[in-house]
């Protein structure tokens, strides 16, 4: 039931606008997958992960999501959990770690036109900040902040540049609290970029603070292992991945992402054995689905890479088969899985089934349209299927490029520059007098940042095709901006 807007109404709105809880916090219903937020939501409470502050966090935004979903009774439910929780752990002090909690019950009486109930929750929340000022009026409380960032985490990938301020702000006023710096070191190893190099890692440097404050963490440590194999710190990554197992051998969260580190290091049937036990216990979970596909597509790869695929075709054919299987059931239970789904329309093609391939890309371009999301993968998944699949070396360039313009520091970014760079070089050794191979070289010179090879391969590309716009163009820039 919605509110009519009487002036009444109106003015009970425009203090509802004013509380922070999930209702006010720009949550884009259509950014989140809300079938698997609910099931990561539920697993997070039934495994007992995060005690106190974070089963009253998990109650909380459970409700957000029952109400998103259609089911205000559950969003009820829940918020009452989130209540008795604030109670059971927090004594005479609760009520400040039930702002949020408050705020959502507020919203929800408004929407059912229960108006003096949500007048009930709001004069609550006036007597709180009246018993818990904060510094300023412009100031929230640390548990706010914290819940505001633990949201955005998991809300969608979007939101983790958000997740990262709100958490600074809490360890702003609470540096040594161990659940804003977990939450602070999570969201700094999602977001920090491919290319940074170990010195520079904040994410690394907070994962070991986080660690500090919460040795008992095995997600944490499992984290910190992955970040220090990309960075090819093995024994130290190896160290904590063994504590992280012997530590918590049956949590799914961290059998899940072993198992991405055991594939990593080259272990990958190690990896699969484990993936498939955290299987057994939480076959809905599309993240453990889509670790299993991209361990049988590493197994199809290097195969090819050792030239061994070619003795061993039925093999490769049923490695190409589990990887569909697992992607399928990914994207199945994950809507808007956009890695996932780009990966399973390669696979069609691979199967040969050229036209569903086709079908899903478009799906998949649809959908990071759509949620401002990961579209520089698209693009490098398409362009390969456009130069191994349809043969078209001019389709293959243009999305390997407008993957590149996204941004060459991310994975995505340095490999579609590596593509490009093949085939410019290629055509070169067959024709060196290619104007667009020279071209194609400048695109990715000038992407990276080396505008003097940019400017040369320009001019290199303008001496046999001299009429191009857009060569012409990029050089006058590059002109510019070396002067």
């Amino acid at each position: 039931m919605t509110a009519h807007l009487s002036p009444s109404n109106i003015a009970l709105r425009t203090k509802l606008l004013q509380l922070e809880c999930h209702f006010t916090w720009d949550l884009a219903k259509e950014s989140a997958d809300l079938s698997n937020l609910q099931t990561r939501l539920e697993e997070q409470i039934d495994l007992d992960l995060g005690k106190k502050a974070g089963a009253i966090r998990s109650h909380c935004f459970l409700a957000y999501v029952r109400y998103l979903q259609g089911f205000p009774e559950d969003a009820f439910t829940n918020l009452l959990k989130s209540e008795e929780k604030g109670r059971e752990y927090h004594g005479d002090n609760f009520e400040r770690f039930l702002i949020v909690t408050y705020g959502n019950l507020a919203w929800l009486h408004y929407h059912r036109g229960s108006y003096t109930q949500c007048e009930s929750y709001l004069e609550k929340l006036v007597s709180i900040k009246e018993k818990f000022p904060t510094a300023s009026p412009t100031k929230l409380h640390p548990d706010v902040y914290g819940q505001k960032g633990w949201t955005y985490l998991k809300f969608a990938y979007k939101y983790c540049e958000r997740a990262k301020h709100c958490f600074e702000k809490a360890l702003e006023l609470e540096p040594d609290e161990s659940e804003w710096n977990t939450g602070y070191a999570i969201a700094l190893y999602r977001t920090e970029d491919y290319n940074t190099i170990p010195e520079d890692s904040l994410a690394v440097r907070q994962l070991r603070r986080a660690i500090e404050l919460n040795p008992e963490d095995a997600v944490l440590k499992v984290f910190l292992g992955l970040r220090l194999t990309v960075f090819k710190e093995h024994d130290e990554a190896e160290r904590l991945i063994e504590e992280a197992l012997e530590m918590d051998p049956s949590n799914p969260h961290v059998i899940r992402y072993v198992g991405k580190y055991l594939r990593h290091s080259g272990s990958v049937d190690h990896s699969i054995a484990l993936l498939k036990r955290a299987v057994e216990r939480t076959n809905d979970s599309a993240f453990l689905h889509h670790q299993l596909a991209l361990c049988y597509r590493s197994k199809k790869n290097d195969l090819f890479r050792t030239g061994g695929a070619w003795g061993k075709k039925r093999e490769v054919r049923q490695l190409i088969t589990q990887c569909i299987h697992h992607l399928q059931l990914a994207t199945t239970l994950k809507s808007n899985f956009i890695l996932a789904m780009a990966d399973l329309a390669l696979h069609y093609a691979e199967n040969e089934e050229i036209a569903r391939a086709e079908e899903m890309f478009q799906d998949t371009f649809k959908a990071a349209t759509e949620n401002h999301e990961k579209m520089n993968v698209v693009h490098r998944f398409y362009g390969e299927f456009q130069q191994y699949h349809k043969k078209s070396q001019t389709l293959a360039i243009k999305h390997y490029k407008e993957c590149l313009s996204l941004g060459f520091n991310s994975f995505e970014g340095s490999r579609s520059a590596l593509s490009l760079k093949k085939m410019a070089e290629k055509r070169l050794d067959r024709n060196p007098r290619d104007g667009e191979a020279f071209g194609i070289l400048g695109f990715v010179h000038r992407a990276e940042g080396e505008e003097r090879q940019a400017l040369e391969c320009y001019e290199k590309a303008l001496q046999f095709d001299f009429n191009n716009d857009e060569y012409l163009s990029a050089l006058c820039d590059l002109r510019l901006s070396l002067q």
